[in-house]
């Protein structure tokens, strides 16, 4: 009769250590593709910032509120109404919000298409999520304060929590940053979601807008 042979205590705990490697590796890999997303999310607030103050240094208006914007960019850019504000919701599908994009690009100070009617007119973050700008004085989430207010969309409550510990106080609910969980107009603001206190309401797996005034 054949004696059958398994494997030896020495073989198993090389199997183990190869699989705990394996696994290692990947844990890693997901927290470095984690670290990447939240760092581009984060550059894409700071980035809008410059893009506005460096439209406003080079022709003394803010973009997408632009009155002179046909003579300082191109024939085929809509003028604002010069009045100091950029009208209409981060999220609008027109109005100085929405022209915004178009005359900063055609100023060369952002990337992407200025064909209103593409589908990739309208910049995304990472996770896919829209982003936008409006003014301060729009409705956006409650006691949230600021010339200029930038929102981004469809980001993870794990994300939030990071985005706002990297460019704020580290709460959700206060500071310059703040999550919601809801939607705002014009007239109506929307409840910040807190990641603080004994019953945290931002959950790692859920979705939300994040917006951060300046």
């Amino acid at each position: 009769m054949k004696k059958q042979s398994g494997f030896t205590l020495i073989e198993l705990a090389i199997v183990l250590v190869i699989i705990g490697l394996l696994l290692g590796g990947v844990l890693k890999g997901q927290e470095l593709i984690n670290s990447a997303k939240v760092k581009n999310m984060a550059s894409d607030f700071r980035n809008i910032q410059v893009q506005v103050y460096s439209y406003q240094d080079k022709f003394r208006a803010l973009p997408g509120d632009d009155k002179a914007a046909t003579e300082h960019v191109g024939a085929t850019a809509a003028n604002g109404d010069g009045n100091g504000v950029i009208s209409g919701l981060y999220n609008a599908a027109s109005g100085e919000s929405f022209e915004f994009w178009q005359q900063l690009r055609l100023a060369g100070l952002a990337t992407g298409t200025t064909d209103k009617t593409a589908a990739s007119y309208t910049p995304t973050n990472t996770e896919g999520g829209r982003i936008g700008i409006q003014s301060g004085s729009t409705k956006s989430i409650t006691n949230m304060s600021g010339s200029y207010i930038v929102c981004s969309e469809g980001i993870l409550g794990k994300f939030a929590k990071q985005l706002d510990t990297t460019l704020d106080d580290g709460n959700t609910a206060t500071g310059s940053m703040m999550a919601t969980s809801g939607t705002f107009t014009a007239t109506t603001a929307a409840t910040a979601a807190t990641s603080s206190g004994t019953t945290p309401t931002i959950t790692d797996t859920d979705k939300y807008t994040v917006c951060m005034a300046f």
